[in-house]
């Protein structure tokens, strides 16, 4: 089975405020058939800066809850050093989840490009306030409001 683009992402949660709110918007993303979850995992540091890794199993009830009806298969992309890196980058009193997906939305168009002998060059995310801010400015103009 040939695989659509795959994506990974970290979310950090200073405080360690973490309790599952994104389960539900990636269930609707899976239901949809836009995505496939690969494998996801959570990191963090106590106060004292100790690096603490945790399973799904190892999550408060309602947590593991809500990520158990995602069909994660833990494909084993991330292993511990990424898990370690990850925790290297946060604060004291601090969480990380991350996150690995397929793309199914746009497998047909990554075939595509492979068959048409493409090569993906650079792919990147425009940071979301630089994109908030331009629809804003062009909804500004739009609307005949002075900027």
């Amino acid at each position: 089975m040939e695989l659509g683009p795959v994506e990974y992402m970290v979310v950090a949660f200073p405080g360690n405020q973490f309790r599952g709110e994104i389960a539900p918007a990636l269930r609707g993303l899976v239901d949809q058939g836009l995505i496939r979850i690969i494998d996801l995992a959570f990191v963090g540091k106590d106060g004292d800066g100790e690096t603490v890794t945790f399973e799904l199993s190892e999550l408060a009830p309602d947590v593991q809850a809500a990520f158990s009806q995602l069909g994660i298969e833990g494909s084993g992309l991330m292993n511990q050093d990424d898990l370690q890196s990850t925790a290297d980058g946060l604060e004291p009193n601090s969480s990380a989840a991350l996150l690995v997906w397929e793309d199914l939305w746009a497998k047909k168009l990554a075939q595509s490009m492979r068959d048409a002998g493409g090569l993906l060059v650079d792919r990147q995310l425009v940071p979301h306030d630089v994109a908030q801010d331009a629809h804003d400015y062009l909804l500004a103009i739009a609307s005949g409001k002075e900027i």
